[in-house]
Formats: structure tokens, C-alpha cells, sequence
């Protein structure tokens, strides 16, 4: 492999960053939904690390608005499937616990595809699904490392590993099972539209277009939302910038965030997909570091209660 790809994937890897509930002291009632909202991380995401949340600052901000959050800790680095597995089984923890009958899930980035398989598995449990930069058609940079990453390699050894320490850090229970080429597929183009024929809810209806509002899954109606940033650099101040602006590159100029593409956002009802944002300014990252004038994420996630509660969600 040659060394400019080698740093290249590098970087990539780093930047596809892409959990019970506490009650807190509510200030507003504007994001008091009729169900949960559930948070679940992206490729290379957590629910907490020492004391750093990866959606920053905005589940409190929730709280404190009203809503009642729970934060999903699946594996940062598996399949679709395999993550949407440990969601289910953590929905059905939560439900069992608090008599919580059904789910508002949103997912960031490969989150986006985790929630959909909850939905398509168990639409019993789940009133929306509303996705934020979600891989619902791949990344083209998940497609670039793969078809410079040698199998067993150095690289592919020194990331697996990295993914399992993240996975430790966080807690997660099947810390093990984290693997590079693995999730690299799963958020991988082919792999993409093999998910999609299986879990089709809510899919465009047109090439770069929208999907329904609301689909059926087992005569169960869901609701679904999608959101997506078109910046790549931000802020100055914050060094993701300069990793997310290099792997933009690979989508030669179609509008993305620097690891997924606006058209690939898409699914169900496109709210907005051109936010000033970047992929990480989508969840608050890195710390908060978004760019200047840019819409306060924690307020955007609020106002996506908001729509979800007048929407008797």
C-alpha cells in the first residue's frame, strides 16, 4: 500500500466516528415527547467515555427540555445487524424496566441503518426513526478503504484493535467482536444496498429524493425523518476539520460532510440536508467545536422533539 493511502485511510478511520436513562430537573416541556427519544452512535461511536458523550451535550439538553432519553451503547465497529440486535435487546430492557411501550430512535451516521433494522425487526416497539448523515446508501470512503485494505494486514490489525479498545472503554459487552472489515463492509456501497432490499421502510422513491413520511412495517406505522450537514471545514480551532475536509475528497465535489454524501442521507422525509455542519459538528463533536454562525445542535435536536411531539410522538 502506498504511503500517501496509508495516511489517507488513516485518517478516514479516525474521522467515521461517526446507557440507561438518568432522569434530570426538566426547565421546558417543549421536547416532552408522548414516547422515548434513543440516541445510537455512528461507526467508531460510544455512548460515554470518560465522561465525554459522543452526542455532546445534547441528552441533557433534551432532558432539560422535557424529554425522557436513553442512550444505546452498541458496538462501534460490527454490522448493521449486529448492532441493531444490541439495540433491541436494550429497547426491550428499557421497556421491561420503565413500562415503555414504544421508541423515537435517531441514529447518527451507520446509527441511522441500526435504527431502521430495530424498526424493520420489531416495528412494535418503534414510533419513529429519524436519521442524521445516516450511510442508508454507503460512503464512499467506507468503499476506498476497503479496496486499499489488505486483509489481516498491518492496518487492518492496528485499527481492529484501536476499535476493540474503544468498544472496552465504553463498556460494551461484545468488545471482542469489534472488527475493522467488517463494518467497513456493512457501511460499504454493495453492502448498503443488500441492507436496503431487506429493510426497504421509508427507502426514496427517486434517485437523490425523498421517501414517504410514514410506512407500514407489519401493519405497524412508523414515521421517518432525515437530516444531513454539507460543510467539510468549519472551524479553524477544531482538528477533526482538517481530517473530515481530507477524506471529503473522495466524493470529488458531491455535496457531503466528509464521510457521507447528502444524496445518501436520504431516507424517509428529508427535513433538511445542508446544514453548515460536518459530520461531527452533527452530534456536537469535537467538544462543541462547531462552526461560527452555524445552528446549535443541541438546539436542532429539541426542535426534532418538538416535531416529534406535535406529531403525537
Amino acid at each position: 500500500m502506498k504511503f500517501g493511502f496509508t495516511m489517507r485511510a488513516v485518517c478516514a478511520a479516525v474521522a467515521l466516528a461517526g446507557a440507561a436513562m438518568v432522569p434530570a430537573a426538566h426547565a421546558g416541556t417543549a421536547s416532552k415527547t408522548k414516547y422515548p427519544l434513543v440516541l445510537v452512535h455512528g461507526f467508531i461511536g460510544f455512548d460515554n467515555i470518560v465522561g465525554i458523550q459522543y452526542f455532546y451535550t445534547i441528552p441533557d439538553a433534551l432532558r432539560d427540555d422535557g424529554a425522557t432519553v436513553y442512550i444505546a451503547s452498541v458496538n462501534p465497529s460490527q454490522t448493521t445487524e449486529f448492532r441493531g440486535e444490541e439495540l433491541i435487546q436494550q429497547m426491550k430492557q428499557w421497556a421491561a424496566k420503565d413500562g415503555v411501550t414504544k421508541f423515537n430512535l435517531i441514529g447518527h451516521s451507520h446509527g441511522g441503518p441500526t435504527v431502521r433494522y430495530a424498526a424493520g425487526t420489531v416495528p412494535t416497539m418503534v414510533a419513529s426513526v429519524s436519521t442524521v448523515a445516516g450511510t442508508h446508501f454507503g460512503s464512499k470512503v467506507a468503499d476506498e478503504i476497503l479496496a486499499g485494505t489488505t486483509p489481516g494486514g498491518a492496518f487492518d490489525q492496528t485499527a481492529t484493535a484501536g476499535l476493540q479498545l474503544i468498544s472496552w472503554l465504553t463498556g460494551n459487552k461484545t468488545t471482542s467482536d469489534a472488527n475493522l472489515l467488517v463494518a467497513l463492509n456493512a457501511l460499504s456501497t454493495p453492502g448498503s444496498v443488500a441492507f436496503n432490499a431487506k429493510y426497504p421502510a421509508g427507502a426514496p422513491t427517486t434517485t437523490c429524493g425523498q421517501g414517504p413520511s410514514s410506512a407500514k412495517v407489519a401493519g405497524n406505522n412508523i414515521l421517518f425523518y432525515s437530516f444531513s450537514g454539507t460543510s467539510l471545514k468549519t472551524n479553524s480551532s477544531d482538528i477533526s476539520d482538517a481530517l473530515l475536509a481530507y477524506t471529503g475528497d473522495y466524493f470529488k465535489g458531491e455535496a457531503n460532510d466528509g464521510l457521507v454524501s447528502r444524496c445518501s442521507s436520504h431516507w424517509g422525509k428529508v427535513i433538511k440536508d445542508n446544514y453548515p455542519w460536518n459530520h461531527l459538528d452533527e452530534i456536537n463533536q469535537v467538544l462543541g467545536g462547531i462552526g461560527q454562525g452555524a445552528p446549535e445542535p443541541a438546539a436542532f435536536y429539541k426542535q426534532h422533539a418538538n416535531r416529534l411531539k406535535w406529531a403525537f410522538l
